[in-house]
């Protein structure tokens, strides 16, 4: 073929939050952001904690790094050990690919080496012990054995839709046991300041439920202004 792409393509030049961003969303709760964008931003339920959080404590916050490394594929993985910040989460887009294995406990164990605070991606892994016994925190579509390949093309340091969400490098990755959700850049001090008053509230709300509060809608207001009926 004439003009056959470079196996890796590497994009530079994009934003990185500040250590006081990141230090403001470290311990907070997935569903919180959420409810501080509009009740999204989260990954697809399938992109969950490897092993469901069982055995390896899975609670990280950083930096994305996107590698691009297409279905069966992880050279832009591969390249992401070499070129990542420390504090950077890895996300590597399969673009949903299920037939095989993303990474295994060997590259979990080089991606923690080399700093990376997580790994995402919308593919399985292998080597469940192994990456448990490595220690990065993982988020993952499940488990496959087979093996995939490093023949590209792939891109590090762009973007790509990894579990249904738009992820661009730079954007905030706070994942915990729930999920993994997506603070795009030009949003991390907006969704900072709202989390707080979601916080707020969800702190209050808590309270009144362990006081034994259970009534969620005022049905006689409603019926009251027609937002409800009744009928029969």
């Amino acid at each position: 073929m004439i003009g056959e792409p470079p196996r890796l393509t590497i994009v530079k030049g994009a934003p990185r939050p500040t250590k006081a961003q990141i230090e403001a969303l470290q311990g907070v709760e997935t569903a919180f952001l959420c409810d501080a964008m509009g009740g999204m931003g989260a990954m697809a339920t399938p992109v969950a904690p490897i092993g469901f959080g069982r055995d390896l404590d899975c609670h990280a916050v950083g930096p994305a790094l996107v590698a691009d490394s297409g279905p069966s594929d992880i050279i832009a993985t591969l390249a992401a050990v070499n070129l990542l910040t420390p504090g950077d989460v890895v996300v590597h887009a399969a673009h949903g690919y299920q037939g095989s294995a993303t990474i295994g406990d060997q590259l979990s164990g080089m991606l923690k080496n080399a700093g990376a605070a997580g790994f995402v991606t919308d593919g399985p892994m292998r080597d469940y012990a192994g990456i448990v016994s490595a220690g990065l925190p993982a988020w993952c579509t499940g488990l496959n054995p087979n093996s995939p390949f490093t023949s590209g093309p792939g891109t590090l340091g762009g973007r790509a839709v990894v579990g249904g969400c738009a992820v661009a490098t730079g954007d905030m990755i706070v994942a915990d046991r729930n999920g993994v959700v997506v603070i795009p850049y030009a949003d991390i001090d907006k969704v900072i300041a709202r989390v707080q008053d979601v916080q707020k509230l969800e702190s209050e709300l808590e309270t009144k439920v362990k006081d034994g509060f259970c009534a969620p809608l005022d049905i006689d207001a409603m019926l009251a202004d027609g937002s409800a009926v009744e009928t029969g």
